[in-house]
């Protein structure tokens, strides 16, 4: 744990040393506002935030890519991960602590748009219990996207290739959910809703925190981490 604690400070460090965290944060923040606020100057009732938390989902789509693409592939790029990986620690600290680093760095982006909630809860009466589910379904797919990237990161040396490929893999993800609306039989239907990201947003968004839900997103991001150990594992034996 202890190594987990100083790895991730040295990530988040990292971050917060490039000018590309402050575009980031700068762009989620205004693109947040700026909806926000035209939902509001609209007359649009009080639970724009559900809508704005919507959208939120898809902004990260582009934003997730962004923050895992140097985790591993800079590393690799700059000769410095066969340094980290000689230091005392194993690698699931290592990806671990990348992983936990991207999520700290992902909710200083989340957490500002909670002000939004306390403007309409002063001015409004918002559903207070489908805007907190729909946080959690925020972090949730966040949380998918940011271990999906990581996994890529440590595949290639390219921060480019890593923006793009996660990007496709998202895509993939979303895409998958709708090819259950088109298929004719119903186990594919099952499978491909259930296997689809998205879907599993939508009760989020509705109001509804469904532990399946919740357990799908805990899964893959298990799933995607253990990928990410078994790749760095496998440099050890080249």
């Amino acid at each position: 744990m202890r190594n987990i604690l100083i790895l991730t400070k040295r990530e988040l460090g990292a971050y917060f040393y490039s000018p590309l965290a402050y575009v980031i944060i700068t762009a989620f923040l205004l693109f947040s506002g700026f909806f926000f606020y035209l939902w509001l100057i609209s007359g649009a009732d009080s639970n724009i935030l559900r809508e704005l938390l919507n959208l939120l989902v898809f902004t990260n789509i582009i934003i997730a890519p962004m923050i895992t693409m140097r985790l591993l592939a800079e590393e690799k790029k700059s000769g410095t991960l066969e340094i980290l990986m000689t230091a005392p620690v194993t690698e699931t600290e290592v990806v671990v602590s990348k992983y936990v680093s991207a999520l700290l760095f992902s909710f200083s982006l989340i957490i500002p748009t909670v002000a939004y909630t306390i403007l309409l809860i002063k001015w409004g009466n918002p559903d207070l219990g489908a805007i907190i589910s729909g946080y959690i379904g925020l972090i949730c797919l966040t949380g998918m996207f940011l271990s999906i990237g990581l996994f890529v990161s440590s595949l290639t040396s390219n921060q480019i290739v890593a923006v793009i490929i996660t990007f496709i893999i998202i895509i993939i993800g979303w895409v998958i959910g709708y090819a259950g609306e088109v298929v004719q039989q119903q186990y594919l239907k099952d499978i491909f809703k259930y296997v689809g990201l998205f879907d599993h947003f939508a009760s989020f968004g509705k109001g509804l925190i469904d532990s399946r839900d919740v357990f799908y997103s805990l899964s893959l991001i298990v799933f995607f981490i253990f990928l990410t150990v078994r790749v760095l594992e496998s440099r050890r034996w080249k």
